[in-house]
């Protein structure tokens, strides 16, 4: 009888915990205000969809908008494999995962699929045999995408080459590897609700919401995470560490931010990858430039610069109100001149294309000067690209930077990581050959 009673408690207790921490969840689009309707009651251009020249298209024509808009061949492509056919391995804390095949091979993809069970795996994170998906598939922001254009990206995937290719296991370490939890992750951080417009809201508004919620999913690299390892949109779009990379604050922050950034920076920055005295995208964002934002229409990312720039204001303590200007032309003075092997490397292998001042004679790509990354004290991505490197296709003809690190020690790679926050940036990083060690293991490329 007793035991029965603690039984009943606990899930009382356990009941009681789930709708306490729903309560306090916020939503994405929660700190907008204002009066949502449904989608069929809302007057104004639909926000949801593709663009006008697109809108009366094939399925699979808007499908592959859509997909390209969601990011789907990045994380489902390995490194010298098939489009679409997954293996591609994400480093996590307690594991590795590795990324679905979602070509439609009936025995190792998706192609036995019905519609629902497609829309059930894309924004519930259900799978075809019940089982459930890890939230590295970012379903939670899925979620919020309509049946249409979540049934145009799959007939999208339906048209591709079947691919047989059996992705390697997960490597989760226990619990973690108890997919079933996942159910009670899902009641507790997956809305499962579909797009709602913002009536108080401009069209324009809408549609960039739209993309940055549903579609490209931002709030995934750029929201930080609570203990439950569910996006905290109290600090929505303030940074954080994703996949090894400092995806930063794009609030409407003028000094941490993108709030002293112009709109058409904004702009030039999505579309190309590049805004002039700000900074060059690399890592998962040069990805996400090259095979996502700049094959998206330009009222489609002009929505999506509306949007992201009503975000509030958060300030990032790991980053400076104010940046550092260009470097002398003198390797003599100005910061880290007694850093004797940051300045050795960076004099060998940086000076041709960096220059002295950090502004560029070759492209405007490979300016520093002023870019976030050197002034963030972590240094974090500029240790990443050291080591990665950046093979950028946006636009043609770009100059991309080699990668150095398999020709560098991890030391030497944290020395020229140092070197180049101290000569370029605010302040001195304080990156260890242990830190650069950490960031080798956290990228999935």
């Amino acid at each position: 009888m007793r035991r029965r009673i603690a039984i009943v408690v606990l899930v009382i207790l356990i009941a009681a915990a789930v709708l306490v921490l729903k309560a306090f969840t916020k939503g994405p689009l929660a700190f907008a205000g204002g009066h949502t309707v449904a989608l069929a009651d809302y007057h104004e251009a639909d926000p949801t969809g593709v663009p006008q020249n697109l809108a009366n298209a094939d399925p699979v024509k808007r499908g592959e908008y859509l997909a390209r808009a969601a990011d789907c061949l990045v994380c489902h492509t390995a490194p010298g494999g098939a489009a679409f056919a997954g293996g591609l391995a994400i480093p996590l804390p307690f594991g590795t995962l590795y990324t679905t095949n979602i070509t439609p091979d009936k025995d190792t993809g998706i192609g036995s699929y019905s519609d629902q069970e497609f829309l059930d795996a894309l924004r519930r994170g259900k799978r075809r045999d019940g089982a459930r998906l890890y939230p590295a598939m970012p379903y939670t922001s899925y979620t919020y995408m309509t049946d249409a254009d979540g049934l145009a990206i799959k007939a999208y995937l339906f048209s591709l080459p079947a691919v047989h290719a059996t992705v390697p296991d997960n490597t989760f370490a226990f619990p973690y590897n108890q997919r079933w939890l996942m159910v009670f992750w899902s009641t507790l951080f997956n809305a499962d609700a579909r797009f709602a417009p913002n009536t108080d809201r401009s069209a324009e508004w809408n549609r960039g919401a739209y993309i940055a919620e549903a579609l490209a999913h931002c709030g995934e690299c750029h929201t930080p995470r609570n203990l439950g390892l569910a996006l905290d949109n109290g600090k929505k779009f303030a940074g954080a560490v994703t996949a090894g990379w400092h995806a930063f604050n794009i609030t409407s922050d003028k000094g941490s931010g993108i709030g002293g950034w112009s709109d058409d920076e904004v702009f030039a920055y999505l579309a190309s990858g590049h805004a002039l005295g700000r900074g060059t995208a690399a890592g998962p964002m040069g990805e996400a430039v090259d095979q996502s934002f700049s094959r998206m229409a330009p009222s489609d990312i002009h929505a999506l610069v509306s949007y992201v720039r009503s975000v509030p204001p958060i300030a990032s303590p790991d980053l400076p109100a104010t940046l550092a200007p260009p470097a002398p032309a003198s390797p003599k003075e100005g910061g880290a001149t007694t850093d004797a092997l940051g300045k050795k490397i960076f004099e060998e292998s940086c000076v041709s294309c960096h220059n002295w001042t950090g502004v560029s004679a070759i492209t405007p790509y490979a300016t520093v000067a002023g870019a976030r990354a050197v002034n963030d004290r972590t240094a974090t991505n500029v240790a990443q690209i050291v080591i990665s490197g950046s093979e950028r296709h946006t636009p043609p003809g770009v100059v991309s930077m080699p990668a150095f690190g398999s020709s560098h020690s991890d030391t030497e790679i944290a020395a020229v990581s140092n070197y180049v926050t101290a000569r370029f940036g605010s302040a001195r990083s304080s990156v260890t050959d242990k830190d650069v060690a950490g960031l080798r293991s956290q990228t999935s490329r």
